[in-house]
């Protein structure tokens, strides 16, 4: 049954604007120092998601003369834009529709590629009877993501003068989509879509009383008049709810409000047991009304035949009752006037009197269901229901135009393109790269209009052009962006490509938003953009001062060229300086880059400088004499090597002045000596070169090197 919601407010505009919202958020104040005169400049660009970025540039506080200068030299404002006039869904709910409708229409996506595999291997249609089932699944969770119509908690004692229910408002996002499931994609339900009208318009009437009136809303205003009412049968607008509920098949209600006729008070009854009967005889005729549906909720009233002869012989024999009712000579011996007109009228109403059932109704639609019960029970297919339609427009023309009501227009005029137009126009990009599906699933001309290649398209059809403007929605907002990958592989023609350039777009600062842009890779088999993604990341945090970062990032993406280029610079930099608080800053990045990445001797010779400088520091704690002898081993082959370069050499010496003083005896024979003292000269020489880079040392240290080489020469002499 119908519900009791609040009314809606609307708005038709195209860009909606609150008059609440007085003035828009300034994100940041726009200060200069130039002088004026300077023209007042205006910049647009486009925030995140539906925002729009305003930036007004004049003159500064200084100049300005008319007491306006508390702005300084301007400001920046946004502006959010919608095209959800009514604002019946905010933000976080768009949002939760969005991600939880991402996992039905990959399901859907799924089977579809699987069928179509199928039948290309067995060249049968790609398309078995089976896949409505798919499709009806599809819409039915769609549906529940919408929101559903919750009833508040229910005392134990029901007020019999409560009509409606309260029930959550309504949207027509859900009315549009459930309308959509019943015309294109629920085809069991087929033979009995005028019920699943009935039980819709129960459920959405109320949408359509902004514009004009409704049964629903006139019950609402009944509802309210019937505190007050002492004796409910004189007043003509209780007549008047029953009979409007009876033509738009609300028969609980209808049913409901009989029940609250005075005649079945305790004391009325031994004086009113005639008009009594009559109530209840009607009363009963309406809870029997044969129904052509399968099942009935337990709330409902009404008798379910599931076969057409079953319900034609249970119409014709309910009908026989109604007229056999009518024609009674009880009728007379009713003395209340406006019970016996009211309930007469409502016998009319289910003998299928079409000025009577005019009269109860308000809109065009809910005369279009009156026609359904109870003049054309059995009307099928679209052509015939379509010319019903124009007929009761005609009959009830409207006061104003309505979403809903164009969006039912174009589906029983089996107009495709006013479908999508209107999906389009009212509802969004969510809602019609959803609704495709349904569309495609019910209707072979749509199925041919939407998945034909235009050539002013680009190629592409007009599904996959409504999937692409959707994902293009999601990746402008940063909270939705991770599922527009979904809509986008979808799409054959451009998908892939537009993919990799949303991948692209993402910041790379941030490790979460890297990780989950390379998961996509992964997830779509796209290595290169992987490793694109990874390299922008490592150069990213290099530039920024990330070291460590930048170099696993690079790594990641086994950039060679650019790992090398790093090995280079930090080759470069401890040159300069081979001090150890020096080293001791860039050896965890000498540890991570390794000693694979080497461009002119690179970062190997670090590596084994680094070693030394370990057994240097142990010979410095004291520790045995053979931790200086390993040293010394170290410091000679460092100096052999042809890959330390020669301004590391007496950086090297220099460091190693205790390995050559050492107190217990010589540890470099006098080869060894010689050898470190050529290269020392050979050191001098170079000093002459233009090119010669100097070390960071104290000035007296070539004198100290040259003085602990000649010592231990002699000692090494005396001792061979």
């Amino acid at each position: 049954m119908p519900g009791l919601t609040s009314h809606p407010g609307g708005d038709s505009s195209i860009v909606p604007f609150s008059p609440e919202v007085k003035e828009p958020e300034v994100v940041y104040q726009l200060h200069h120092g130039l002088k004026s005169p300077i023209s007042p400049r205006l910049s647009l660009s486009w925030s995140r998601g539906n925002s729009l970025r305003v930036s007004v540039f004049r003159q500064s506080a200084g100049d300005l003369s008319d007491g306006g200068g508390e702005d300084g030299g301007g400001k920046v404002v946004e502006l959010k834009l919608g095209n959800r006039g009514d604002s019946e869904i905010d933000d976080a709910q768009w949002r939760r529709i969005a991600y939880g409708s991402v996992s039905p229409f990959a399901l859907l996506q799924s089977r579809k590629n699987n069928m179509e595999a199928l039948a290309k291997m067995s060249s049968s249609s790609p398309y078995d009877v089976d896949w409505w089932e798919f499709v009806i699944e599809y819409s039915k969770e769609i549906n529940s993501l919408l929101g559903g119509r919750k009833l508040p908690p229910s005392s134990a004692i029901e007020d019999p003068k409560t009509v409606l229910k309260k029930v959550e408002k309504p949207t027509c996002l859900k009315a549009a989509w459930e309308l959509m499931e019943i015309f294109y994609a629920d085809k069991q339900s087929q033979s009995w879509v005028p019920e699943r009208l009935v039980d819709w318009l129960a459920d959405y009437d109320c949408l359509f009383c902004v514009s004009q009136s409704t049964v629903h809303s006139k019950l609402v205003d009944f509802q309210q008049d019937l505190v007050t009412l002492q004796v409910v049968e004189d007043d003509p607008k209780y007549w008047e709810a029953i009979s409007s509920a009876l033509a738009v098949g609300w028969l609980d209600i209808a049913v409901k409000l009989m029940r609250l006729h005075g005649s079945y008070q305790l004391n009325q009854l031994g004086k009113r047991e005639t008009e009594n009967g009559l109530v209840e005889a009607v009363a009963v005729l309406i809870s029997k009304m044969p129904r052509m549906r399968p099942d009935i909720s337990a709330e409902k009233l009404g008798e379910c035949y599931k076969s057409k002869p079953d319900f034609v012989k249970a119409w014709e024999k309910w009908r026989a009752q109604i007229t056999k009712l009518d024609c009674s000579a009880f009728w007379l011996q009713c003395d209340h006037q406006q019970t016996r007109e009211g309930l007469k009228n409502m016998l009319q109403i289910m003998l299928g009197n079409a000025n009577i059932l005019s009269t109860a109704t308000f809109h065009w639609i809910e005369l279009y269901i009156a026609h359904f019960l109870y003049i054309r029970p059995f009307t099928m297919g679209f052509e015939s229901m379509y010319n019903l339609a124009q007929k009761c427009m005609q009959l009830k023309p409207a006061s104003s135009s309505h979403k809903l009501i164009e969006l039912m227009i174009g589906i029983l005029g089996e107009n495709t393109e006013v479908v999508l137009a209107e999906c389009s126009r009212s509802f969004g990009s969510w809602m019609i790269a959803h609704a495709i599906e349904l569309l495609t699933a019910g209707s072979t001309q749509a199925e041919i209009v939407l998945n034909e290649e235009r050539h002013n398209l680009g190629g592409i059809s007009i599904e996959e052009l409504h999937r692409l403007v959707y994902a293009q929605v999601l990746s402008s907002h940063a909270l939705t962006w991770q599922i527009a990958p979904i809509y986008l592989t979808s799409c054959m023609k451009q998908g892939m490509g537009l993919l990799e350039i949303l991948l692209y777009m993402q910041p790379v600062q941030h490790n979460h938003v890297l990780l989950k842009n390379l998961e996509i890779c992964r997830l779509y088999e796209l290595d290169s953009v992987s490793s694109s993604l990874m390299k922008i990341a490592g150069v990213h945090h290099w530039k920024h001062g990330r070291k460590g970062c930048g170099v696993f990032w690079l790594q990641q993406a086994r950039d060679e060229v650019r790992l090398n280029r790093i090995a280079q610079q930090l080759f470069d930099f401890v040159g300069k300086s081979v001090s150890d608080e020096s080293f001791k800053q860039w050896e965890g990045l000498i540890e991570l880059l390794g000693s694979e990445s080497s461009t002119a001797g690179g970062l190997e010779f670090l590596h084994k400088y680094r070693d030394f400088k370990r057994s240097l520091k142990q010979v410095h704690d004291g520790l045995a004499t053979d931790a200086a002898r390993r040293a010394t081993e170290t410091l000679v082959l460092l100096m052999k090597n042809p890959s330390t370069p020669q301004r590391f050499w007496l950086p090297l010496l220099y460091d190693s002045l205790t390995l050559l003083n050492w107190k217990e005896g010589p540890l470099l024979n006098v080869s060894q000596t010689n050898l470190l003292l050529n290269k020392l000269q050979e050191l001098s020489v170079a000093k002459l070169r233009p090119d010669f880079v100097e070390a960071h040392l104290p000035p007296e240290a070539l004198s100290s090197v040259r003085l602990a080489l000649a010592t231990n020469l002699g000692r090494a002499i005396l001792e061979e």
